[in-house]
């Protein structure tokens, strides 16, 4: 079975790869994918071309793929691309968590999107991005703003900071990064309250499970808000100026979802004027965020290039969910994160 890797891969991984069934014929040309930037870089460098002599060798192997690991270039256009060229491709294990976004921008016929299962890395980055929440929670408990600033004016005043124990953190979107969130802040003594489409079972460490229709009623109580949503037509727009506007005085907001799901003009409008003690923001609503933009200037806001999900063990994470996959595709079973194309999630 042709498995050809289209995004850059340590050798090791691939090796690793290869040795999950006999049958898996693991096709990997280096010199055929851009050099990564950094450890885990799916994209590569800007400005990478193949020769014409390459780009005929890639296309090969393409076109011969059964399972392929990695959307090309990232890019909903090659994918759409890899699907047309290669009529034996039954599978694609994408590297983004958002890969459902790029499967709905490739625009691909309900009879493709049946031949070819795609998935997505969700749950791959529940780590990276659980840590940087609490992070961001930390940095406004403990007075971040206040500390550079006295730092810059090199004040030495004693001031008391609350705690994160005894808080209630609210939890907008509880699947594996949400429960991350929930495991590391009930580490910490929070109280946590979940929204989620699905709230027909208990989660551990979620205090107490809700639908999306509540939101309104619980955003009040909640000493920190952490959004792990992913864009989706139910998604979008979800945190309005009204819910906003519901929200405590003095709370903190997290978000590592995306930034469509916030109307953030009047995010920007809570922050600036003290509704809101500060947010973390490792995603926008338009990326990359606007030179123009408040945000760049609110000394009560961090934000992060989306990029807090990158990890030196990113890679790692992905190849050990698509080795499952590939055993469960041997199998006939069902793929894990697989795309589903009524929510493109």
């Amino acid at each position: 079975m042709p498995v050809v890797i289209a995004s850059p891969l340590e050798p090791e991984l691939v090796e690793l790869l290869r040795s999950v069934d006999e049958r898996l014929d693991v096709r990997f040309e280096p010199d055929l994918l851009p050099a990564p930037r950094y450890p885990s870089d799916h994209l590569g460098e800007a400005g990478f071309e193949r020769t014409p002599e390459q780009e005929e060798r890639f296309t090969a192997l393409v076109t011969g793929a059964e399972v392929l690991f990695g959307i090309p270039a990232e890019s909903p256009e090659r994918l759409a691309w890899a699907v047309r060229a290669a009529p034996g491709l039954r599978f694609v294990q994408a590297t983004s968590a958002g890969a459902g976004q790029q499967v709905r921008r490739a625009e691909l016929t309900t009879d493709e999107l049946e031949r070819v299962a795609i998935s997505s890395a969700s749950g791959v980055h529940a780590v990276p991005l659980a840590e940087w929440s609490i992070f961001g929670l930390l940095a406004f408990t403990k007075g971040l703003p206040r500390l550079r600033r006295d730092a810059v004016e090199r004040r030495w005043d004693h001031y008391p900071t609350t705690e994160l124990r005894g808080q209630t953190l609210l939890v907008i979107g509880v699947g594996a990064i949400g429960l991350e969130v929930a495991r590391l802040a009930s580490a910490f003594g929070m109280r946590v309250v979940g929204v989620k489409r699905n709230v027909s079972e208990g989660l551990p460490h979620v205090d107490s499970l809700h639908p999306p229709d509540q939101l309104r009623e619980l955003v009040g109580d909640a000493h920190a808000i952490v959004v792990t949503l992913p864009l989706t037509d139910e998604t979008r727009g979800l945190i309005d100026r009204e819910t906003i506007g519901l929200m405590r005085d003095g709370a903190i907001f997290v978000n590592v979802g995306r930034g469509r799901a916030v109307d953030e003009g009047a995010l920007i409008d809570a922050l600036r004027s003290g509704k809101l003690a500060g947010a973390a923001l490792d995603v926008t609503a338009k990326e990359p965020l606007p030179p123009e933009s408040p945000l760049w200037e609110l000394e009560n806001v961090i934000l992060s290039p989306h990029t807090a999900a990158l990890s030196w063990h990113e890679n790692e994470r992905i190849v050990e969910l698509f080795a499952e996959n590939l055993r469960r595709y041997l199998r006939g079973d069902e793929l894990l994160s697989r795309v589903r194309t009524s929510l493109f999630y």
